[in-house]
């Protein structure tokens, strides 16, 4: 065989070599640590285990960070990692969670929405409603956070404020079935208890009123004339003045 035809042959081997040997590997690289760790946290979380799913989402957040910020999972990251925190009761821990993702994500209302219950769970009736309200500001109709902050008002014994949120989650189109149910319950308790604070108000008022106006005839027929009495007294005299020799 000549030269040339071999070194021909040789140079079809190569070409073929160059085509068909990148189209058979995998040139995929391979995901980053914050990605690995994610999503075996959002397994876990699915799964209930909510404890290793925290420790987790941890760890991808003491990763890179770059791809899952890129892919929006560095902000389901807080956002999942505060429902499992509330899950198990921990509140506090909840909390800083939230401030640290609110801290980068400042109009996100699922998080604003979630720190609101959180502050709700802790006794922290009024912190809530403002979270509420931050979760609103950027869509007004957020049933979830219409429906927490009805509920926080009417902690705070602001019965027709609460009737007003759960009214407004009802205008919602994003609630419906059993949810509808429940807030239309929650609308008649909080418009008998508005009734009720009325009442009581009226009759406390009533009662205010009744004492001043009693007070003020006991005043006019009982302390004035004596007074008066004593100013029209005539003084009693002890004696001339003179001395008896």
């Amino acid at each position: 065989m000549r030269r040339g035809k071999i070194l021909g042959i040789l140079a079809l081997f190569l070409v073929c070599a160059v085509i068909v040997l990148p189209a058979g590997a995998d040139n995929t690289p391979p995901p980053d640590a914050a990605t690995m760790y994610y999503n075996e946290a959002e397994l876990a979380l699915q799964a209930g285990n909510y404890s290793n799913a925290i420790s987790l989402y941890d760890q991808a957040l003491a990763s890179n960070t770059t791809l899952i910020n890129e892919s929006d999972a560095l902000l389901y990251t807080y956002h999942d990692k505060s429902y499992a925190q509330i899950q198990l009761g921990n509140y506090s821990d909840a909390i800083d969670t939230l401030n640290a993702g609110i801290a980068l994500y400042p109009t996100d209302q699922d998080l604003w929405n979630n720190k609101g219950y959180a502050q709700f769970k802790l006794g922290e009736y009024a912190n809530a409603v403002n979270s509420y309200n931050q979760a609103l500001s950027g869509q007004a109709n957020f049933t979830p956070a219409l429906v927490n902050k009805g509920d926080a008002l009417e902690k705070l014994g602001d019965y027709e404020g609460a009737v007003a949120a759960y009214k407004s989650a009802l205008a919602s189109e994003a609630i419906g079935g059993d949810d509808n149910s429940s807030v239309t319950a929650k609308i008649v308790v909080a418009e008998k208890e508005a009734d009720s604070a009325r009442t009581t108000m009226f009759i406390a008022i009533a009662a205010i009123a009744v004492v001043v106006i009693a007070g003020a005839a006991y005043y006019l027929t009982r302390k004035k004339p004596v007074e008066e009495k004593k100013k029209s007294a005539p003084v009693k005299k002890t004696g001339s003045g003179k001395k008896k020799k």
